[in-house]
C-alpha cells in the first residue's frame, strides 16, 4: 500500500504498461490542498533519490520508493517559482542533480534548474473556436500555414530580454488575421537549454520555454490566436534528446530514457540520445507529453520532427545497425509510439504532421490499414524539385520541366503540406528571394510566381516567417526579421501579392476541399516544356472550377489550355498585375471565350496570354447546356 494515498496507484500502473496519456498528473511538482506539493520522479534504477530547492535550503529531503521505480515526498513551505532539482544517486553511490523532467516550469538558460509552477487558474475564452475545430474535416479544409520562430520575428523587446508570449501575442494574432493565414506553427517551445538549437534539442518535455514567460502566458498567446481565428501547432521532438548532465541522459545512472544498448542509443548524425521506444514508460511520457499540450494549451496539433529517424532502426548508420526481431529496419516500438500519439490527438479534435523525407508507406493512412495514422505529412519531394527548378536560370528551366510536374504522380498517395520552411532559408541555403535568379524586379516575379503555384497546386500550405515580404538575408535566430523592408515598394508588393493569395485560397473550396483526390485537379496543359508552363484545373465538391496557369519565363506567351466543356474563363487574380509588382499586361475583367479546338484529348480549350514569370487564376463558368425543344405530344406518333 502506497503510503502516500494522493497518489493515484492505477494512474501509476497505466504509466508503468505503457498505457499513461496524463503521467503530468502524477509525476512532477503537484500543488495539494493545505499549501502541500508532492513531488514524484521515475528513476528505477537509482539507490536513493532526494529533492532540494528553495524551500529546503537546498539540503536533501529524502524521497519514498514506489511500484514501477517511482520516487516520491509531499512536503510543506513550498511556494510558486521555487527552484527545485532532484539528487539522485545511482548503485555506485554517484550523485548527479538532475531537472525534473516533468516540470511545469523551468528555469531560464543558461540555469537549468525546475520551478515549482501551479498551472490553475487561467481563464480560457476560446471555447467557440474549440467546438468549430471539432466540427471540421482538416483534410477537406483550408490550412495556409505561417511557421514562426517566437524569439525573432520581432525580436528582443524593451530592454534587451526575449519577447514575453504576452508581448506577441497579439501582434501575432493581428498579423495572420491580416495577410489570411489559418494557422500559426511555432518552432519547439518545450524547454531547451541550448539557444542555436532552435528549440530541438529538449530538455522539458513539459514546460513551455521560461524564455518568454509563465506557462500562463503560453496559454494567454494561444488563447489570443484562438479568438482570431488562428490555429496554434506546434514542433514536437520524441526523435532524440540533449546529452546534458543535469537532463534526461542516464537519469538514474543507468539508460533509463535512452535506448538500452549503447551502440544503438546515440544518434550518428547529431550526438544526442535516441527514446528506448521499446520501454513501456518511456512511451508513456512521450504521449503524456504530447497529450498536455493538447489539453493543458490548447494546441490544435503537432507537427513531429525527425520522424523519418525513428522509423529507421539504420538512420546515419549505414549498414552497422541492429536489426529489429524479424530482421528489418524498421524500429517497431517507434511505429506503436506514433500511431498511439496520432490515435490520441484524433480523438481531441487535433491534427499531427510528420516531417518524413523517405517513401515510407502509408503515413498518413489509419493504423487500421497498415499506417501511422498522421494527419498530415510533409511532401519533402514537392519542395526540393520545385526549388531546384526555381533557382534555375529560366533559360535552362525547359530541361527540367518534369521536376515541376512529377509531384502530381504522388500528389495523392499521402495527405501532404507543401511545407517551405526554416531549414530552406538557413546554412547557406539563402533566402526564399534570393534563391530567385535574374536581377532584381525578375527576381520578385519569379518569387510572386512560385507562389501562386504553390497556392493552386493540390496540398496544405506552409511558409516560414519572412518569406511573405522577401525577407532578403537568411534567417537568423539572434535577431529580428528586416521589417524595414517593408518600407521599399517592391517588398512591399510580395506581401500584398501574398496577403491576397492567401485571403483567395481561404475563401475558394475549389483549392483546398479535394486535395486528396484527381476529382479536384485536372491537367489542362502538362508538356509544354519549351515555354516553361503548364495549366491545370482545381474543382470543388460541386463542380465550380479554379484554372491555374503559370509561365516561368520572362517571356510573355500564348498557351493553349484543355477544357472539359465550353466556357469562359474569367481573371480572379495574377502576380503580373502592378498591384503586385508586375507589368499590369493583363487587365481587370480579363475573359477568355473558349474554342471548339480539340486539345488533349477533350473537345474545346482556350488560348491563354502568360505574362512573363507570371501566375493567373481564373474562374472557369462552363455554358448551360442548351435546352431541348418540347415537342408537343400529338406530333410524336406523326
Amino acid at each position: 500500500m502506497l503510503d502516500y494515498p494522493e497518489i493515484d496507484s492505477l494512474a501509476l500502473e497505466r504509466f508503468c504498461r505503457g498505457e499513461s496519456e496524463d503521467a503530468y498528473r502524477v509525476f512532477g511538482a503537484q500543488p495539494l490542498p493545505g499549501g502541500r506539493w508532492r513531488f514524484t520522479v521515475w528513476a528505477p534504477n537509482a539507490a536513493m533519490v532526494w529533492l532540494k530547492g528553495d524551500f529546503s535550503g537546498w539540503n536533501g529531503i529524502p524521497m519514498q520508493r514506489l511500484d514501477c521505480g517511482a520516487w516520491t515526498v509531499v512536503t510543506e513551505g513550498v511556494t510558486q517559482g521555487q527552484i527545485y532539482k532532484y539528487a539522485v544517486v545511482d548503485r555506485n553511490g554517484h550523485t548527479v542533480d538532475k531537472a525534473d523532467p516533468f516540470a511545469a516550469h523551468c528555469e531560464t538558460a543558461p540555469a537549468n534548474g525546475s520551478r515549482v509552477w501551479d498551472c490553475r487558474g487561467y481563464a480560457w475564452g476560446d471555447a467557440a473556436y474549440l467546438r468549430h475545430r471539432r466540427s471540421r474535416d482538416p483534410v477537406a479544409s483550408p490550412m495556409n500555414i505561417y511557421e514562426v520562430h517566437l524569439g525573432s520575428w520581432r525580436g528582443p523587446a524593451e530592454g534587451g530580454r526575449f519577447p514575453s508570449y504576452r508581448d506577441t501575442a497579439q501582434a501575432l494574432a493581428d498579423y495572420c488575421a491580416e495577410l489570411g493565414y489559418t494557422h500559426v506553427e511555432l518552432l519547439p517551445l518545450t524547454e531547451y537549454p541550448y539557444e542555436p538549437s532552435w528549440g530541438y534539442q529538449v530538455t522539458g518535455y513539459f514546460a513551455p520555454t521560461s524564455r518568454y514567460g509563465t506557462p500562463q502566458d503560453f496559454m494567454y498567446l494561444v488563447d489570443t490566436l484562438h479568438r482570431r481565428g488562428i490555429g496554434v501547432l506546434m514542433d514536437w521532438v520524441p526523435a532524440h534528446f540533449p546529452r546534458d548532465a543535469f537532463g534526461l541522459s542516464y537519469f538514474d545512472g543507468t539508460a533509463t530514457y535512452e535506448r538500452q544498448d549503447p551502440w544503438m542509443a546515440s544518434h550518428p548524425d547529431w550526438g544526442t540520445l535516441i527514446f528506448d521506444y521499446e520501454s513501456p514508460v518511456v512511451r508513456s511520457f512521450l504521449k503524456s507529453s504530447a497529450a498536455l499540450f493538447l489539453d493543458r494549451y490548447h494546441i490544435d496539433g503537432l507537427r513531429v520532427d525527425a520522424v523519418s529517424s525513428m522509423l529507421y532502426l539504420g538512420y546515419g548508420r549505414g549498414s552497422n545497425f541492429r536489426r529489429n526481431r524479424y530482421g528489418g529496419d524498421i524500429d517497431l516500438g517507434a511505429v506503436e509510439l506514433l500511431r498511439e500519439v496520432n490515435a490520441l490527438a484524433k480523438a481531441r479534435g487535433a491534427v499531427t504532421i510528420a516531417e518524413e523525407s523517405t517513401a515510407y508507406a502509408g503515413v498518413s493512412a489509419p493504423a487500421e490499414q497498415g499506417g501511422l495514422g498522421f494527419t498530415f505529412k510533409w511532401d519533402m519531394g514537392f519542395m526540393h524539385d520545385t526549388l531546384d527548378y526555381m533557382e534555375l536560370d529560366p533559360l535552362w528551366r525547359k530541361g527540367s520541366h518534369n521536376k515541376l510536374t512529377f509531384s502530381m504522380f504522388y500528389a495523392f498517395s499521402e495527405h501532404f503540406i507543401l511545407s517551405f520552411s526554416h531549414d530552406e532559408v538557413v546554412h547557406g541555403k539563402r533566402s526564399m528571394l534570393d534563391k530567385m535568379p535574374g536581377d532584381y524586379d525578375q527576381k520578385f516575379a519569379n518569387l510572386r510566381a512560385l507562389y501562386g503555384y504553390i497556392i493552386g497546386h493540390p496540398g496544405k500550405k506552409l511558409l516560414f516567417m519572412g518569406g511573405e515580404f522577401g525577407q532578403f538575408i537568411e534567417w537568423d535566430f539572434r535577431r529580428p526579421l528586416d521589417w524595414f523592408l517593408l518600407d521599399y515598394q517592391r517588398h512591399h508588393e510580395l506581401q500584398t501579392w501574398t496577403r491576397a493569395l492567401n485571403h483567395f485560397y481561404k475563401n475558394e473550396p475549389a483549392l483546398w476541399q479535394r486535395d486528396d483526390s484527381w476529382e479536384g485537379f485536372q491537367w489542362l496543359n502538362v508538356d509544354d516544356a519549351d515555354r516553361s508552363s503548364i495549366a491545370f484545373l482545381r474543382t470543388d465538391g460541386e463542380g465550380r472550377g479554379v484554372v491555374c496557369a503559370c509561365n516561368f519565363t520572362p517571356v510573355p506567351w500564348e498557351l493553349r489550355a484543355a477544357l472539359p466543356a465550353p466556357g469562359t474563363l474569367s481573371k480572379i487574380l495574377c502576380s503580373d498585375d502592378a498591384a503586385f509588382g508586375g507589368t499590369g499586361a493583363l487587365p481587370e475583367g480579363w475573359v477568355v471565350a473558349s474554342e471548339h479546338e480539340p486539345f488533349l484529348g477533350h473537345p474545346h480549350s482556350a488560348l491563354l496570354k502568360l505574362p512573363p514569370l507570371s501566375c493567373t487564376f481564373y474562374s472557369y463558368q462552363k455554358e448551360l447546356p442548351k435546352e431541348r425543344p418540347v415537342v408537343p405530344k400529338r406530333l410524336e406518333t406523326i
